[in-house]
């Protein structure tokens, strides 16, 4: 309003003039007089006061007054992009900060036959320039004027151009944008944007119209309008009342930012809300009740009723056959709901007995607030913030009875699209739980997501996860069929320690994860990273898994996955041999974590993989062919492996890791790696490494992310070279090694010691020397007769045994082995 330098009609578009019951003339398309005609502008509900018909060329170069505007006089001129169906057919022009705006004016300055076939005399647009009332950061004090040059704008008919432009400056302008001039000086154009519309519309010199948003057409053909009818609405713009609903906000366990956002920014932007409607479902209104309460208003605090219902339906839904307390519906007048629901209510005086009513207060009292109320992300913007300002109007002088939990979630796609019966992408729950089980669809469904976007259900992965559930119980059977055959006796090698401690910390890591609504990650750490934990263990184990430990698991892994398959954690309970269901068992009690155990053990596995794929990589450079020699058909495989281990990292590397430590405790977090670049390049000690400098910072920074600071420790909580060491016959065996050492890098040759640092062991290959004999089975009417053996320096008899047995599958354990 501040920054109009003129008005816009369109040349050949047809308008009307009408007469208002407050005796003004109104110039406007007969589309937006039909609409004014039901918001109460004219003496006769649903009619125009017609008074004369013209084209927008008949009112081109009327000299205007305009409200706010320094100009005196402005004129009205020809836009030849103003669209019938949208507004009044009258806009006016902020050449300041509207490209649309901008563009046309320039179009009428720049070209004079433009003005002429329109009769607009050159005193009526050359003078006028663009008035600068808001400062939009980044781009100035006229945003409309820099977007034009930097889209380079030729006219108003660059649409697509003027769209990006208003894209740009639009937003930016109404959130970012500071007043430059008048009252409002100084203040965002968000924060003052409601109070100049109502200083105009008190003045008299603005009046509030409105029309349906896009074309809605009625089923008889007509296009439809706004219409003022009479209807209740709640308030909730209200400055104290939404004040109490942001400050509910704060108290709200919202498990995603983005559902705190969107409620933030409801709370913001939500004024008056119609509440009633004259049909469906709903409470009648009290003082009114010809009208209903809409559904979306009238389901905000039924869950504070949840709390007594026991009292008064008698533990069925309609309550038909009474209750014990004898209490009938008239008896729960408005002073008894006061009385159970605030705490300082007198008692009321009621024939309900006393001891009834303090009986539902304390119930209501123990129960309430809500701690949880579950729904769809497309009901913040509603219902859900009803919800909170309802609370707050009901208790507002009890912060205690405020929501404290509300979880939103998306809607649910099938295979990665929306559900449609049309393109035969369905599925009904009947349906899902005969095709893949309750339990089977529920693990799906848990593992489809946990964010507020849309949960996807994948049919192969329900597939899947009924193999896992199956496999799991088979093996329950299995292993309680053979439980004899398991270790007995203390439970303190390694790996016992170990296992015990990951089954601890998964039952930590799957409460929490319960407790916060992330049903995919409990289903990740109580099922998939459990059933990893056992999978490592019975590898590791090569003297044998131990029973009490196993036992442990598996009651466990009931215990943790019975919220999600309950029946199938029921099935492993019994199979147990409980006396009671699983669902009267407490969770499971977390005994020690030894972390430096678990952190050796991620570091065996992670040590066991980058072995693999050095071998593999290794077995590659052997076979292919060297230059000027034959291809290689067959490398023969390594027979023995170097482990070297490093005490310290290389004093380069370990500049690195000291200089990334401080950086990180200094900015309260790694800062980019701009500045790491910039700092570490300024270390004399550096210089000569600055090639490996920043590759191997990068892969710090990564670490960093996974592992947090400790990353950055040039130390480990471990020894190295004993976990190595221990298992010295596994990394043999999956490595299919005849003989595995470890050393440190003291004696190692420099290559090594450079590839080598402190987590990150590094391993070399050969093949010994060796000479072949052939074995020869006496045994008479044996099936197996010969094989062939390597035999190696320092071999004895009973790795000669273990290597038969193992290059024979027919040989079922050494004792069967004599040589």
């Amino acid at each position: 309003m501040y920054g109009q330098t003129n008005c816009w009609v369109r040349p050949d578009m047809k308008y009307i003039a009408t007469l208002t019951k407050d005796g003004e003339v109104l110039i406007s398309t007969e589309r937006a007089a039909r609409n004014m005609a039901y918001q109460g502008f004219f003496e006769k509900d649903g009619q125009f006061n017609l008074k004369l018909h013209l084209t927008g060329q008949d009112i081109l170069g009327a000299g205007l007054t305009a409200p706010l505007t320094s100009l005196k006089t402005i004129y009205a001129l020809p836009m030849l992009t103003i669209k019938e169906d949208k507004g009044t057919g009258v806009v006016t022009s902020v050449p300041s900060d509207s490209p649309d705006d901008y563009a046309a004016l320039q179009d009428l300055k720049k070209k004079q036959p433009l003005r002429e076939k329109y009769g607009i005399k050159d005193e009526m647009v050359l003078p006028f320039e663009p008035i600068a009332i808001i400062d939009v950061p980044e781009i100035g004090t006229l945003s409309a004027v820099a977007v034009y040059n930097e889209f380079k704008i030729q006219s108003q008919n660059d649409t697509e151009k003027l769209l990006a432009a208003k894209a740009k400056v639009y937003l930016k302008g109404f959130y970012d944008g500071v007043m430059l001039d008048g009252e409002f000086k100084g203040k965002k154009v968000q924060d003052i944007k409601k109070l100049v519309q109502k200083k105009l519309v008190d003045s008299k010199e603005a009046f509030i119209y409105m029309e349906p948003e896009k074309l809605i057409m009625s089923r008889s053909g007509e296009e439809c309008v706004v219409a003022h009818c009479d209807q209740w609405y709640l308030n909730y713009g209200e400055e104290k009342w939404q004040a109490q609903a942001l400050k509910a906000l704060e108290g709200v366990n919202t498990f995603h930012d983005e559902v705190r956002n969107n409620f933030q920014t409801t709370l913001n932007w939500l004024h008056e809300y119609a509440c009633s409607r004259t049909y469906g479902l709903g409470t009648k209104l009290p003082w009114d009740e010809q009208w209903l309460i809409e559904s979306l208003s009238d389901s905000t605090i039924y869950m504070a009723y949840y709390t007594i219902a026991h009292f008064l339906q008698g533990g069925t839904f309609t309550g038909k056959d009474g209750n014990k307390y004898n209490i009938k519906p008239e008896q729960m007048t408005p002073e008894v709901w006061d009385y159970i629901f605030f705490k300082k209510a007198k008692k009321p005086k009621s024939t309900i007995p006393t001891g009834t009513l303090d009986a539902m207060k304390k119930e209501f009292e123990f129960w309430y607030p809500m701690d949880l109320r579950c729904s769809g992300k497309d009901l913040i913007q509603n219902h859900l913030t009803y919800l909170i300002y309802i609370h707050c109007a009901m208790w507002a002088d009890d912060e205690s009875k405020w929501p404290k939990g509300i979880r939103a979630n998306g809607h649910l796609l099938l295979n990665s699209a929306k559900m449609s019966k049309s393109e035969g992408n369905f599925l009904t729950l009947a349906e899902a739980v005969q095709k893949f089980s309750a339990d089977g669809m529920r693990l799906c469904l848990a593992d489809s997501g946990d964010s507020v976007e849309d949960a996807n259900f994948v049919e192969s992965t329900a597939d899947a996860g009924i193999l896992r559930l199956y496999a799991f119980i088979e093996w329950v059977k299995e292993v309680l069929a053979n439980k004899s055959t398991l270790r007995t006796g203390k439970a303190d090698t390694f790996n016992d320690q170990v296992f015990s401690s990951e089954l601890n910390l998964k039952i930590q890591e799957t409460k929490e994860n319960y407790q916060n609504m992330l049903f995919k990650e409990a289903l990740r750490t109580g099922f998939f990273e459990l059933q990893a934990a056992r999978d490592k263990y019975r590898e590791l184990s090569s003297d044998g898994m131990h029973a009490d430990l196993i036992i442990r698991f598996i009651e466990v892994q009931a215990l943790l996955l019975s919220p999600i398959c309950p029946h199938v954690a029921e099935h492993v309970w019994q199979l147990l041999g409980k006396t009671s269901s699983i669902v009267k068992a407490n969770w499971p009690e977390a005994g020690e974590v030894n972390l430096t155990k678990v952190k050796a053990s991620i570091y065996l596995m992670d040590t066991a993989h980058a072995f693999r794929l050095h071998l593999k990589s290794y077995m590659h450079q052997l076979q292919k062919p060297r230059k000027g020699a034959d291809p290689v058909e067959k490398a023969e495989k390594p027979t023995k492996g170097v482990v070297w281990v490093a005490k310290t990292f290389p004093p380069w590397q370990s500049a690195v890791l000291t200089t990334m430590k401080k950086l990180h405790n200094e900015h309260k977090g790694l800062p980019d790696n701009k500045v790491v670049s910039s700092t570490l390049g300024a270390l004399p000690e550096l210089k000569k490494y600055m090639k490996r400098v920043m590759p191997f910072a990068q892969a710090a920074r990564e670490k960093m992310e996974k592992i947090g600071v400790e990353a950055f420790d040039l130390t480990l909580d471990f020894s190295e070279q004993e976990v190595i060491t221990t298992h010295q016959v596994y990394l043999a065996s999956t490595l299919e090694l005849e003989n595995l050492e470890v050393q440190y890098t003291d004696s190692a040759p420099d290559k090594i010691k450079e590839d080598c640092c402190p987590g990150q062991p590094f391993i070399t290959f050969s093949t010994e020397p060796y000479v072949t004999v052939k074995a020869i089975n006496p045994v008479p009417a044996s099936g197996f007769y010969t094989e062939h053996l390597k035999i190696m320096h320092g071999d004895n008899v009973s790795k000669l045994a273990a290597r038969l047995a193992k290059s024979c599958r027919a040989v079922k354990g050494l004792l069967v082995v004599n040589i």
